[in-house]
Order: structure tokens, then C-alpha cells, then sequence
């Protein structure tokens, strides 16, 4: 195995199973990244895929071999993993592992992973090293003795309690009305988290695709694509419900429909919960990716912080919540990070702090958003397949030379009036594009129009 490993992005493993990535594909990446970090002792967690549990497993028992001890906690969110390294830094916890695609297709898994204190690993911080040490045969003989001089343990930990309590402490239960909540985990990971939850909470909880099944009887679980979201919607119209929500497969995001079904872009709910971390935390930092900025500047500017952007991908914005010692960081793709959630991303914080945001201000989540989607309309993420990404891109740059640019994370163009991203997926082969106008939407769809043009006949 000394050529290069597919599987490996800028800051995780993706790959289709069992071409791309397999158990022994996975067992030598895992054990390259305990290598890497020097960890004795790491967290593995899984989402549902039907290839996920005999990834886990072999997983675990490769470690165990090699002299690490694996901490597995069974199915499990991302977050969970994260949580659980955070946490267990004191006890001797040196990174996790989670095995995961998040919203792929079901032939497709992949791993996520971090160090000590749930701090990331991408390609600007070993992970490039990891990719190497996995495609390498030159150490395995080495790591894996036949008597070897140690060996670890296999610790199953599935228990969710201190997790559970770390969520439900993160809102004011007195504060909370009894809502109505439409919640669709698309046959994912949330379902068991929101049945436990459920219990603690004054809310009623209308369950749909709730049911973890890797074979995603119901499609894909991204609700970030538009086909994806009529099943929540027309849930939240039928049980006139307060508020909707849907997760992807590894419910480390979750994407939020207003009390008529409507789908609020994430990028305004960046706004809302920046604008709400920053009363608890005043003049502090907020990070934002660069897809879509400009909501976001305004807000955190009239809240007396201080916004930075970064670029877009969850271990490039854990390390930058660190760096910059942020409160909050957003994504417009609905990736939330917290600072007391161990700088991580969390799929289920997001959805609490907006429905105490609801609570306490008697106001529907349309009321809390449509001012801001109306000074700012975004065309919402477009994905084009293209021949030749680097191509378009510097063709769309030459088009658009008169413009102010950014290069924090693929082309950004900004006019007095009209801004747009044009961005390469770190994940699947596809150029992504983002435009945004200042209350102008006939003009938004006009540039929308026109890049997409010029993308697509390139």
C-alpha cells in the first residue's frame, strides 16, 4: 500500500465502501493517527451505515492489538465523540475517532478525527502525515507484533447520560414553552439523542424518518439539498407545528423550518445565535465562514463584537475557535461551534438555544429571520459538476477583475451592492456557489443567472 490513500480530504476521510475505504483501509488509518498523535488512549464512535459497524469493531480490536485502549461508545453522533475527548482530557483521553460520512450516499463512509481536548487534525496539522503513515506498509509489521509488549483494552461505554445533561444545560428549562416541534433525523443518528432529551423537555416532538437505518430508506440524509426538505415541511404544515427540524446522517448539523414550513437558510441563523452568544459574552470574538458574510458582519457589529472569517471545514474552523479564542463560530452549511462545547460543532445545542430564543420572545422563528432575509437574499449553496474546476474558477475571476477579492477560501467577488463565493468542495467533486445582495432580489436572481451561465458553459 504505497500509493496514495483516495479516501483522505483537507480535514477527513471520505471514501465509497469497500474501493476507497474498508476495515483494513480503516484500521491502518486509525492506527497512523494514534501514531501520529502518540495517543495510548482514544474515543471510537459510529453512525448508522451498514458498513459502520464492522469498521468500528475492526477498528477497535487493531488498536487494542497495537497496545491502545478504545473507548467505544457505540452509535453515537459526531458530536458525542467530540464531546467525549473534551471531556475526558482528565482522564487520560488522547483523541477520538468517529466513523462516519455524514451526508453521503449510503455506499459511502469515511472517519473524523481529534486529538486531545477534542482539537482538530486537517491537512495544515498532521493529518497530511496520517495519509502518508496509511499508505505506507513500511511500519505495520512494526505496530502490530506478534507478542506484543502491551496490549490494550476494549472499553464500551454507550452510556449518553453526561452528554444528555451537558445539552439540557445549555438552555433555561423555566423559560422553555411547550412547543410543537417537528423532528426528522432522516434514519440517522439524532433519533436516540431526541428520545432522551424528549423527556426533560416541555416540548412535543412529531417524529418522522426517526428510526436509525443505514440503508436510508428515505434518501440520503442532507437537507441541504432542496429535494430534501418537503418531508419537514409538509410535517410542520400538516401537525402546525412551531418549529421544524432535520439533521444530517451524523447529526453534527441541523437545519431549521419556520412555523410554515418555510426552510431558513443557515447562514441567518448564524446571525441569531451570534447576536444571542454575544448578550451573555459582550465585545467577544465570532467566527464566520466566507461563503456568505455580510448578515453576519452587520449583526455581530451591532452587537458590539467582533467578527473574523476563516476558512470553510470543521477541523480548519476548530482551529481557528481556538486561535482566536471565539465564542461562536457558524457556518452557512449549519456547522455551529461553541467555545464551552470544547471549540466543537454541534447539531443539537443550535436548535435548543433557538427554541429558549422562541420562548423567550413569544416570537415565531419567521418573525426572528425575515427582516434579515430581506436586507439580505442569498440564492442559497448551487452546486455545479465541472470538467475542470481550477478553470472556471480563474475564468470567473477574469470576468469579474473590477471586483474586490478574497482568497480566505475559493474566489470571493464583492460589488457595492452584490457579493459571491465560488468555492471547490473539500468533499465531493463539485464547484459551489454562493451570492448575496444587499435587499436587492431582482438583482440577485440576475447574478445568479449569469455566473451559473458562465460556470456551466465553461
Amino acid at each position: 500500500m504505497s500509493a496514495p490513500l483516495k479516501c483522505f480530504t483537507a480535514y477527513d476521510v471520505r471514501g465509497r465502501v469497500p474501493e476507497e475505504l474498508n476495515s483494513g483501509i480503516a484500521a491502518r488509518i486509525g492506527l497512523a493517527f494514534c501514531r501520529q498523535i502518540g495517543a495510548r488512549k482514544v474515543v471510537i464512535g459510529r453512525d448508522v451505515r451498514l458498513s459502520s459497524a464492522e469498521l468500528a469493531e475492526t477498528l477497535c480490536q487493531t488498536l487494542v492489538r497495537a497496545g491502545v485502549d478504545a473507548v467505544d461508545i457505540g452509535l453515537c453522533g459526531t458530536e458525542e465523540v467530540y464531546f467525549a475527548a473534551f471531556k475526558g482530557e482528565a482522564e487520560g483521553i488522547d483523541g477520538g475517532i468517529m466513523i462516519t460520512a455524514s451526508h453521503n450516499p449510503a455506499e459511502w463512509n469515511g472517519m473524523k478525527f481529534v486529538r486531545q481536548g477534542a482539537r482538530p487534525i486537517s491537512a495544515d496539522s498532521g493529518l497530511l502525515e496520517v495519509a502518508e503513515m496509511a499508505a505506507s506498509s513500511d511500519w505495520w509489521r512494526d505496530a502490530l507484533p506478534e507478542r506484543p509488549e502491551r496490549v490494550g483494552q476494549h472499553i464500551k461505554l454507550p452510556n449518553k447520560h453526561q452528554y444528555i445533561s451537558r445539552l439540557l444545560a445549555a438552555v433555561k428549562s423555566e423559560s422553555l414553552r411547550p412547543l410543537r416541534i417537528v423532528v426528522n433525523a432522516g434514519n440517522g443518528c439524532a433519533g436516540p439523542v431526541i428520545d432522551l432529551l424528549e423527556r426533560h423537555l416541555p416540548f412535543t416532538f412529531i417524529k418522522i424518518n426517526h428510526q436509525p437505518d443505514g440503508s436510508f430508506p428515505n434518501g440520503v440524509p442532507n437537507p441541504l439539498l432542496p429535494e430534501k426538505r418537503e418531508d419537514t415541511a409538509r410535517a410542520v404544515r400538516e401537525h402546525h407545528a412551531d418549529l421544524g427540524i432535520a439533521w444530517d446522517g451524523d447529526c453534527d448539523r441541523c437545519f431549521l423550518f419556520d412555523e410554515r414550513g418555510g426552510f431558513i437558510e443557515g447562514y441567518y441563523i448564524v446571525g441569531l445565535l451570534a447576536a444571542a452568544m454575544l448578550q451573555l459574552h459582550p465585545g467577544a470574538t465570532i467566527l464566520h465562514d466566507p461563503r456568505l458574510i455580510w448578515n453576519t458582519q452587520e449583526m455581530v457589529a451591532q452587537a458590539g463584537g467582533k467578527a473574523v472569517m476563516t476558512k470553510t471545514g470543521h477541523a480548519f474552523i476548530k482551529e481557528a475557535m481556538r486561535r482566536e479564542n471565539a465564542v461562536y463560530g457558524g457556518e452557512m452549511s449549519a456547522h455551529h461551534y461553541f467555545q464551552d462545547f470544547g471549540y466543537c460543532d454541534s447539531g443539537m445545542l443550535p436548535w435548543l438555544l433557538i427554541s429558549q430564543l422562541m420562548s423567550e420572545t413569544g416570537k415565531p422563528l419567521s418573525a426572528l429571520v425575515e427582516e434579515r432575509m430581506r436586507a439580505f437574499p442569498v440564492s442559497g449553496e448551487i452546486n455545479s459538476t465541472v470538467a475542470d474546476p481550477d478553470a472556471v474558477i480563474r475564468l470567473i475571476e477574469e470576468r469579474y477583475a473590477d471586483a474586490e477579492k478574497d482568497y480566505t477560501d475559493g474566489l470571493s467577488a464583492a460589488y457595492p451592492g452584490w457579493r459571491f463565493n465560488l468555492r471547490k468542495s473539500n468533499t465531493e467533486p463539485v464547484l459551489r456557489l454562493n451570492v448575496e445582495t444587499r435587499a436587492d432580489e431582482r438583482l440577485l436572481r440576475e447574478k445568479t443567472a449569469e455566473l451559473l451561465e458562465l460556470i456551466r458553459a465553461a
